[in-house]
C-alpha cells in the first residue's frame, strides 16, 4: 500500500487529533470541573494510575527494543522487583527505585 500524505492532510490530522483532545479534556474540566463528582466517580479515579502504569511499562518489559523485542531476564526480574516492592510496602517510589536499580544490577551482571 503507497500512502501518500500531502502537507495539507497532515494538517489537517494534526488538526482534528488536537480538537479531540481539547474535547475530551473539556468534557471532564469544563462541563463537569465546577461541581462535585460522585463518590463512585472519585472510586473508579483512583485506580486509573494502577492502570495507566503499567499499561507503559509492559510493552518495555516484553517486547524491549534494546533487545529486538525479546523479553530477557534482567527486564523481568527487575519488574517482579519492582512488583513486590511495591506489593508490600505500598510506595510508587520505592518501588520504582528498586525496580531501576535491579535492571542497572542485573545489566552490570548480564555483561
Amino acid at each position: 500500500m503507497n500512502a501518500t500524505f500531502t502537507d495539507p492532510k497532515i494538517w489537517l490530522v494534526i488538526a482534528l487529533l488536537g480538537l479531540g483532545t481539547f474535547l475530551i479534556r473539556f468534557s471532564f474540566l469544563g462541563l463537569i470541573g465546577d461541581r462535585p463528582l460522585p463518590p463512585w466517580v472519585l472510586r473508579v479515579l483512583r485506580f486509573t494510575p494502577v492502570a495507566v502504569i503499567p499499561g507503559l511499562v509492559a510493552p518495555l518489559v516484553l517486547w524491549p527494543a534494546a533487545t529486538d523485542g525479546q523479553p530477557d531476564p534482567a527486564r523481568l526480574t527487575a519488574a517482579a522487583i519492582t512488583f513486590a516492592v511495591g506489593f508490600w510496602t505500598k510506595n510508587v517510589l520505592a518501588g520504582i527505585v528498586s525496580g531501576a536499580a535491579t535492571l542497572y544490577l542485573m545489566l552490570w551482571l548480564m555483561g
